[in-house]
């Protein structure tokens, strides 16, 4: 047994369950993952995942990958990716993230920020062949020493991770268990470019208590995520919620509705986990009736502006919590008043849980002296967002400053006190989960010849969408994707003159 500190590390946590209830069920797959990833779900009991959490550990100290070494993890929301990232921390490492959408260019600028030495993906995800474009991004960096893998089919070259979490075996070097080690590494982009953002154990599970203990998920519930995880607002609201609450985990990848309704019945799951948009439309359902075992929805909003503007949550017996995300900066969570209306967001120390007066402090809300929102606490790491070094030949030093500028606009309601989050960071648009630069949009529609145009528009429940023209939409498409562009950008030229 690896020491246990003070400071608690997910695996940590993981194994304080494991020596309570072995046999409970741990983690649940989604039950069309033979269509996402080929492969048949499965369901694992704490200990049958601890067995398949050392065999990976196992096999990533066997590869020589030295202990704090980065490897990149880009999987489906299936219980791979939950064994994935805990078999890592276990080894010794630290787990970069690597969303879904994702393509090469991407890939390979996250790779090399990070120098990761390996990479973990699926031979296929709804059609995509990730793990060819995992050996393409390899190739191109230099730091990467091995490529890995599950399902069938995967290319030469590519270690099988079903083969190796199939034996029976442990690691044979013993990671030392300190909270305060970083974890994992996930990507922002603000109006300074992109950026990586490591957070220690200590901070990620920050994140995971500020949402658990607002939205009061209880010991032994069992929780149903429908939120892709390669972010820290996906890790920390799935997986850190899963292990602080000794709870069952049933996993869903987005998204089906049909299905996501016969997983909630299924499992009688009492908690899910989603986008605040689908929350809420679920909402309007007569939830009493149809997911009579629901209790508490989680609803993350990638568009935290839109949160005051909201419909009013309906269904009685079920509370729901939103949860402002603020790109990889931070988080902060608060269930909704008696009436279904968002609560009012106060400046100030909020606490994990806020109608407890002296509960543990979450973190700081503030008004940044440009109007913007500014976060501070042990979620956040300041140093992942300091503002640029100043010219080599400025005598004037940046000041010091203990708190991250989300650069979201906001103000004081002067009836209320209450802080207003009004407008998403200049420059930036958010599709869905994925953040860019409104200027990377023109440099890319340039490489696609005179006449092209590439564009976002506002969107209500994506924050933006891309539209795109050309003279021949089909060679834009082609064009993008061998320039390896997400696949957002590749579908914005898509023929709309096309029958549905």
């Amino acid at each position: 047994m690896n020491q246990i500190n003070a400071s608690p590390t997910l695996d940590v946590l993981f194994q304080r369950i494991l020596a309570r209830k072995p046999e409970t069920l741990a983690l649940i797959d989604p039950p069309n993952k033979q269509r996402i990833t080929g492969q048949a779900p499965r369901a694992l009991t704490y200990a049958e995942a601890d067995r398949a959490i050392s065999a990976l550990a196992a096999h990533f100290t066997e590869a020589g990958l030295p202990s704090h070494s980065v490897i990149a993890v880009q999987l489906p929301n299936t219980i791979e990716f939950m064994l994935t990232v805990l078999a890592a921390h276990r080894a010794g490492l630290v787990v970069a993230l690597l969303p879904q959408l994702w393509r090469q260019a991407d890939l390979v600028a996250a790779l090399n920020r990070t120098s990761a030495r390996a990479i973990v993906t699926a031979s296929r995800i709804d059609g995509v062949l990730h793990s060819d474009l995992a050996m393409n991004a390899a190739a191109e960096v230099f730091s990467i020493r091995h490529v890995c893998g599950f399902g069938s089919d995967l290319p030469e070259g590519m270690a099988s991770l079903d083969q190796a979490m199939a034996r029976d075996a442990m690691p044979t070097r013993n990671a030392i268990q300190d909270g305060r080690k970083a974890a994992i590494i996930s990507f922002d982009m603000t109006a300074d470019g992109f950026r990586a953002v490591p957070r220690p154990h200590f901070s990620l599970i920050a994140g995971g208590l500020a949402i658990s203990l607002e939205s009061d998920v209880p010991q032994g519930a069992i929780i149903m995520s429908a939120f892709a995880p390669g972010s820290f607002a996906g890790l920390a609201a799935s997986m850190v919620s899963w292990l602080l609450s000794g709870a069952t985990l049933a996993l869903h990848h987005p998204f089906d509705g049909d299905v996501l309704e016969q997983q909630i019945i299924a499992h009688r799951c009492d908690t899910l986990i989603a986008p605040a948009q689908l929350a809420l439309r679920l909402g309007e359902l007569d939830l009493a009736s149809r997911l009579p075992s629901l209790r508490r929805v989680i609803g993350l909003w990638r568009a935290p502006e839109q949160v005051a503007s909201s419909p009013a949550w309906t269904a009685q017996q079920t509370s729901m919590t939103d949860v402002y995300l603020f790109g990889e900066a931070g988080l902060f969570g608060a269930r909704r008043t008696e009436e279904g209306t968002p609560a009012p967001i106060k400046p100030g120390l909020h606490g994990a849980r806020r109608e407890l007066a002296g509960h543990s402090i979450a973190g700081e809300i503030l008004l940044t002296p440009k109007g913007t929102l500014g976060l501070r606490g042990p979620m956040v790491t300041v140093a992942a967002y300091a503002p640029p070094p100043p010219p080599s030949d400025s005598l004037v030093a940046q000041p010091p400053r203990d708190y991250v500028d989300t650069e979201y606009a906001a103000r004081i309601d002067r009836q209320s006190g209450a802080i207003c989050v009004t407008a998403p960071p200049s420059g930036i648009m958010t599709v869905g989960g994925y953040r860019f630069l409104s200027q990377d949009l023109q440099e890319w529609s340039k490489r696609l010849g005179q006449g092209a145009l590439l564009t976002a528009l506002p969107d209500r429940l994506s924050g933006h969408r891309l539209a795109g023209r050309a003279q021949d939409n089909a060679r834009a498409r082609e064009a993008l994707t061998e320039l390896g562009l997400n696949p957002l950008m590749v579908e914005a030229f898509r023929d709309r003159t096309a029958p549905a």
